[in-house]
């Protein structure tokens, strides 16, 4: 078995990375991160490659060291930087934080189901799992604001879509997921866990195991939809 986590040195990613080595120890693991390497890993098991997720000659490099894969997990995403957050309303909105929005949380998913087909295709089981956000969900949003990260998100989720259906045809046992992670308890969500609902927070090794057992159960019947963390089927 050959995975690849893209975005594995983030909360969730790394959480990833850990447990499918304790679920899977004689898979081929390989990671990538954006700009700061992390420390040697002491498996052989695990490779790190440095990667652009939005970057689509990056993408298009990486993809040429591999011939065969089984399942990718993107979990690469966007909610704030040092100077912007989530738009309370209409008057906070900023075109250039609108891009970035797009740039990590959309685009990415779109470039790796670009240049990573042909390696899936040779899988028995192939599989493309991204993060998405309850957020996202069009018929679910009663809040309003946070326009880039909804806005994105919704866009992740008609992509994963819209692969679902040429896939179908082009990839016959290939299976694209959009996974809500819930609030875990990284630094993308720091700044508003004082408004998460007790027992709400969850650790980046509870989502790990959740998300994972949602992808290894997964059959084609499940591509192109949408789930929680808890295994539930959501609107888009």
């Amino acid at each position: 078995m050959k995975i690849l986590v893209i975005g594995a040195s983030g909360g969730i990613g790394a959480a990833i990375v850990t447990h499918c080595q304790h679920r899977f120890p004689n898979a081929e693991l390989h990671t990538t991160y954006c700009s700061t390497p992390p420390q040697p890993s002491a498996s052989p098991n695990l490779v790190w490659h440095q990667l652009d997720a939005s970057c689509e000659t990056s993408v298009a490099n990486l993809s040429q060291t591999f011939t065969e894969l089984d399942w990718i997990i993107n979990c690469v995403g966007f909610l704030h930087d040092g100077d912007k957050g989530p738009e309370k309303n209409l008057s906070s909105v900023d075109t250039h934080f609108f891009y970035q929005n797009f740039n990590r949380n959309t685009l990415p998913t779109l470039l790796l189901a670009k240049y990573f087909s042909t390696s899936l295709k040779k899988s028995n089981a192939p599989k493309l799992a991204c993060l998405s956000a309850k957020v996202g969900s069009i018929s679910d949003n009663r809040l309003g604001g946070w326009y880039s990260y909804r806005a994105s998100k919704a866009a992740l989720n008609m992509i994963i879509k819209t692969i679902a259906i040429e896939w179908s045809r082009t990839m016959r046992k290939g299976v694209i997921l959009a996974l809500h992670p819930g609030t875990t308890d990284t630094q993308l969500s720091k700044p508003f866990q004082a408004n998460v609902p007790p027992g709400k927070l969850f650790s980046p090794k509870k989502v790990a195991e959740d998300l994972v057992a949602i992808i290894e159960r997964s059959t084609p019947n499940n591509s192109g939809r949408f789930y929680s963390y808890s295994g539930e089927e959501l609107p888009w």
